[in-house]
Formats: structure tokens, sequence, C-alpha cells
């Protein structure tokens, strides 16, 4: 999550959430090796990661959001379809994806009249979001896997984003005065954005220039583009739970809460990433 923090995180040892900073970078560490392991063994066991943090971060948005304003999605319709969707990148790409999807609102529309009118707008609203949210976005880090250098676009993908989270973290700790977003996230600052834009805009130059031979602007705008999105992804996150009245999607994941909570960056940023890498480095 790319942004901004305040000087006493520093004094304190937490992160600029009060989180515990330390079990925070143990699970980051585990979680990045994980991930390692399986694009450098059998790419293809990457979307099975992908299948499971989807299976578990809808899982507790559905929680969070029936905890916190009494929606009632269609969980089996939306667990099944997310994993649908999530499949059918690899073999059949965006048509897969679309197609699942279709299906999935479809049998969320019929699943839900059981329950009446009062309502019914609203939950299939939800559903249909939670599919989009974390499915779709989730499917398109399937689709940067696919090509045969996709090891290296995923790497691209998920360097950026830490890049932007670690420098805006830094950034925000030591130099950030002025509130980005009080009133949705009070901790990040411009400070913050700016060290997550630096950050985000070497990284790209570097891992799109050595990995995928693209050119050195191709990295400049890919590094600010996920810096835009990891950003606004963390503040989309922040919105939503405010407006649940919540803290945390989750408790899964010591100093993160829930996994839904690690991938509110990732997500939106898997879907520019594939876009921009498909027209700076095509397949």
């Amino acid at each position: 999550m790319s942004g901004g923090g305040e000087q006493d995180a520093a004094k304190k040892g937490a992160s600029r959430a009060g989180r515990d900073l330390r079990a925070a970078i143990a699970v980051g560490v585990g979680l990045g090796a994980v991930i390692l392991f399986a694009l450098f063994t059998v790419r293809q066991t990457f979307v099975g990661i992908v299948a499971i943090a989807v299976a578990v971060a809808m899982y507790e948005l559905t929680g969070a959001l029936k905890r916190g304003a009494g929606v009632r999605v269609a969980m089996a319709p939306v667990l099944l379809g997310g994993q649908a969707v999530v499949w059918l990148a690899w073999p059949y790409g965006r048509d897969g994806v679309l197609t699942a999807f279709a299906v999935t609102v479809l049998v969320c529309l019929i699943w839900r009249l059981k329950d009446g009118a009062d309502g019914y707008l609203r939950d299939v609203t939800a559903s249909v979001f939670t599919v989009v949210y974390v499915a779709v976005f989730g499917s398109f880090a399937v689709m940067l896997v696919v090509p045969e250098d996709g090891v290296f676009r995923v790497l691209c993908f998920l360097i950026g984003v830490v890049l932007s989270d670690t420098g805006g973290y830094a950034a925000g700790v030591f130099f950030g005065k002025h509130p980005m977003a009080p009133a949705i996230s009070p901790k990040k600052s411009w400070e913050g954005f700016a060290g997550s834009m630096a950050a985000g805009m070497v990284g790209g130059v570097l891992t799109v220039g050595l990995m995928l031979d693209g050119q050195w602007w191709h990295g400049v705008l890919f590094g600010a583009a996920l810096v835009v999105t990891a950003t606004t992804g963390d503040l989309v996150e922040s919105l939503i739970k405010r407006d649940l009245g919540i803290k945390d999607m989750g408790t899964l994941l010591p100093g993160h809460g829930g996994l839904m909570d690690r991938l509110d960056s990732l997500l939106p940023s898997a879907v520019v990433s594939w876009l921009l890498l498909q027209a700076f480095v095509p397949a």
C-alpha cells in the first residue's frame, strides 16, 4: 500500500497504521518467498496461489459486508464463480474471464430471488462488486504469467507495487507533513506519495528494461502507473472500511489484518500491469 506515515511511527517501531512492523515484514517476506518459489519452479502453480488468495479475500470481503452493513452476498455463487474466473484466465484469457463473470452474475441474480425483494438490488450489486473487485481484477495477474516471459512480467508487477509501498512508507515516516486524503487515510501524505513515485519509476526502468528489454520510458510510465493504481487501491479499500465501520477485512495475517488488506493495492495494479505490458512488450 502506497502512501505516507508519521514520524511517531518510527519512534514506536510500529508501522504507520500502528501495527506490529516486525510481524508485517515477516509475513510479507514469507508470502514473497512462496510466490517466488512457485514462479521459478512450475510457473503454472502461480495460478493456484492467485486462486487461493482470491477465495480467501472474497470470503473476507463478504464477511465484512455482512458485519458492517448487513449485506447478504450470494456466498456460494460468488466463491465458485470467482474460482471459475481465475482458472479460466489461463487457457482462455479474456474470453474465459468474461464468460465466467457473466455466468456468475446470472447465477447471483437467480440465487438471491429466494430471499425476496427486501434488499435485493443492494445484495446483488454487492455480489457483483465482490466478483469484479477481487476475482476479475485478480485474473489479470494470472494472464500476466501466461506468456513465455510471464515470470518476469509478474515480477515487474510485484516489484513495482512493493517499491511503491516501501518508498511511500519511508518518505512518509521521515518527511510526511501534508495529508493526502485526511478524510480517508489520515496517515498518508503527499511526501509519501512522492517517495512512492520516485521508487516506482526507478524500479520500473530497471525491471522493465532488464527483465523484458523494454524502453526506459516504458519503465517510467509503468512504474508511475503502478504507484497511482496501488495508492488508489489502498485509498479505495480504506474508504470501504470506513463506510462499513471496520478496521480490517480480517485477522488472518499478523501485522496486516486480513489477506484482503494486503491485496488492496495489488488487485487494481494487476489490471494496469497487464494492459501496459501488453502495449509495451507484446507477448
